[in-house]
């Protein structure tokens, strides 16, 4: 899979025993592999309207089907394997726009990812399962998150309850309640994760850094209070769930008005990213606060996604969250990095199994749907 941060493919290669609540998941390798410059110019082109165009999506999702597949072999040679030994594939693909349900909006509620699964399946000689999210959005559902399933598979507890925070381009938790069967669980995105501040670190670099690595420039930097609470109180952010949210609302553009609205008071672009990272942090205790904690007290915080090497970030939850446990899912013995990717996998195996492999509750689908696309060898 690739994120909304887009910054490259995330090839998983796990092996999987059973399905539904007898999966079990062995991971064998893990790459994260970058897209070239040119070809992630190209996809960032397709996040807005007026760069993009129906001839270079039509190129794009090819394209981006050719270098899905060549992360497949990637991974496979990583873990000393042949491709002859892959059974399935499960590919998120790269989003390139996402138009959930809202009740105030004029458009059809639509989602698209791009990588073409006929490429993949063909480029590997593996039957592939692809576009997951059309299924629930189908069924009037926010097609995301759809991570929540695989977590409940996989990190249900007895006597504890766990909240999995996933911090990508946009964040998203998993609240699965100690003993909690699948339609206990709840989960949305709670707002924007690395987006904004990555926005922010390209723009005030003029390209030379695109993340603010390990949080280092927030750290030198003072939040600005004042336009953190004014931007608590965006739209999304006041919105009950089920929600979902994109580069659509928290990508450049935000990025460009918070660079602004931070001039205007004459910070530093160190204080700018201060901001943006304390905004960020925010938005994901604030749903806590509103809609999680109140109903279910929280004994652990599971963080995966690329949040996680954050230090800044992750310090800030430490403390809004005390005395809750924050810590990396690596904890539980799963790979921050690589958790998305195999959730895919997953749910893969459970198409192929005929699984539903949504939950209405977190994405606000009328029912619940076998998710993917499947395409043969």
């Amino acid at each position: 899979m690739s994120g909304t941060s887009a910054d490259g493919v995330d090839a998983a290669l796990v092996e999987i025993r059973g399905d539904g609540l007898a999966t079990q998941v062995e991971l064998l390798a893990f790459q994260a592999l970058p897209y070239e410059e040119n070809v992630r110019s190209r996809i960032f082109n397709l996040f807005q309207p007026e760069t993009s165009g129906v001839d270079e999506i039509c190129q794009m999702n090819f394209l981006i089907g050719e270098i899905f597949a060549d992360a497949a072999h990637s991974v496979v040679r990583h873990a000393a394997l042949n491709i002859d030994e892959i059974d399935l594939i499960g590919t998120h693909g790269q989003t390139v726009y996402h138009l959930p349900p809202d009740k105030n909006a004029a458009y059809v509620p639509s989602t698209l990812q791009l990588g073409e699964p006929a490429v993949i399946a063909h480029r590997t000689g593996v039957p592939t399962v692809a576009d997951f999210r059309v299924a629930d959005l189908a069924a009037g559902g926010q097609g995301a998150p759809l991570v929540p399933y695989v977590d409940f598979l996989l990190f249900r507890r007895s006597d504890k309850t766990i909240a999995l925070q996933n911090i990508g381009g946009i964040s998203n938790v998993t609240l699965i309640p100690a003993g909690a069967r699948s339609a206990d669980v709840l989960a949305a995105d709670t707002g924007p994760g690395n987006m904004i501040i990555d926005a922010v670190m390209e723009i005030t670099t003029d390209g030379k850094a695109q993340y603010d690595f390990g949080g280092q420039c927030a750290a030198l930097g003072q939040p600005c209070e004042v336009l953190v609470a004014e931007w608590l109180d965006h739209p999304f952010i006041r919105a009950t769930p089920p929600k979902t949210t994109g580069r659509e609302v928290f990508g450049v553009e935000f990025a460009r008005r918070a660079i602004e609205a931070s001039r205007k008071r004459k910070l530093s672009s160190t204080d700018t990213v201060a901001t943006v990272t304390e905004f960020t942090a925010r938005t994901i205790f604030d749903y806590y606060d509103r809609f999680l904690t109140p109903h279910h007290p929280v004994d652990e915080i599971a963080v995966s996604g690329g949040g996680v090497h954050n230090a800044t970030l992750i310090q800030r939850l430490n403390t809004l969250f005390h005395p809750i446990d924050v810590k990396s899912v690596d904890a539980y013995g799963f790979s921050s990095d690589a958790k998305e990717a195999i959730a895919f996998a997953v749910l893969a195996n459970e198409a192929v199994h005929g699984n539903f492999g949504n939950l209405p509750r977190a994405t606000g689908a009328s029912q619940p749907k076998i998710l993917g696309k499947f395409v043969p060898a």
